[in-house]
């Protein structure tokens, strides 16, 4: 197949498709964050999203010179998909996510700056330092609650799925009645809500955390008993207790990959190796 000569650059026909996906690729994260910048509220997170949008776009820019004039048909459920996550997990998360991706197309990118010479080399790796360092410094500079109090989180929901999974196995040959169990549950988890939001306030107030002691207990204790009530549910809408205990057990499993899956994507880890 013949190559396709644009600007500095001859590229074969299968460079020319690379570099037309890349093309795609920046609008659509362009686009995504001008999207978010225009549904934020907080003035700081907003002028975040609007630099992330401008740098993704001069990236846009650069690779339709290469390409020529690239698909500009994002797809409205991506975007209305990341809204939403924005909304239940935070701004911190959805970028954070959102650069995963980044970090593999970084290594397309050096691959790529052999086809090329100056000055577009140039350009190509100053975009590469762009994803690699201009980003991780954007990222760092958001400050969301959620990410700052996530520890408070994650420990009002372990704590829970470990104490009423446990009151709920010992009733599997106390009672067949599930009623009683999801009960006990509860009971217990009110209970043991209000030691763990006490030793959460206590934590916070000793200066052992940065964060404020009300917040810190109410966050703990209210995630606790979110994870007491999705645990004790099937208990009132299975008849066979056996069932609802491994309906349960399914419940506390999906609980702790969903919060391990965040906690991979906000500290930069691999979730498959957590």
């Amino acid at each position: 197949m013949r190559g396709a000569k644009t600007g500095e650059a001859t590229l074969s026909g299968e460079d020319l498709s690379l570099a037309r996906r890349f093309c795609i690729d920046e609008y659509t994260d362009y686009y995504v964050y001008k999207r978010l910048a225009e549904t934020e509220n907080r003035d700081d997170l907003r002028e975040i999203l609007e630099r992330f949008a401008s740098q993704e776009y001069r990236h846009y820019k650069f690779w339709s010179g290469l390409a020529g004039e690239c698909s500009k048909d994002v797809g409205k459920p991506r975007v209305a998909h990341l809204r939403i996550l924005r909304k239940l997990l935070g701004l911190t998360f959805v970028a954070k996510y959102l650069e995963k991706h980044e970090k593999e197309v970084v290594s397309e990118y050096r691959r790529f700056l052999g086809k090329l010479e100056e000055p577009l080399r140039g350009e190509l790796e100053s975009i590469i330092r762009d994803e690699e360092e201009h980003e991780s410094f954007l990222l760092s500079s958001l400050n969301e609650n959620v990410v700052k109090y996530l520890g408070f989180i994650v420990l009002g929901l372990a704590d829970a799925i470990v104490e009423i999974t446990g009151v709920h196995a010992g009733f599997l040959g106390a009672t067949t009645k599930t009623l009683i169990a999801g009960i006990a549950g509860l009971i217990v988890g009110v209970s043991a809500a209000i030691s763990m939001a006490g030793a959460a306030y206590l934590q916070a107030k000793a200066g052992e955390t940065d964060t404020h002691p009300g917040k810190s207990a109410a966050i703990t204790g209210v995630s606790y008993m979110l994870a007491v009530i999705i645990l004790a549910l099937p208990y009132f809408v299975f008849v066979h207790q056996l069932v609802a205990f491994i309906v349960s057990v399914i419940f506390a499993v999906v609980m702790v990959a969903v919060f391990t899956f965040y906690g991979s994507v906000i500290n930069d880890t691999d979730f498959s190796s957590d």
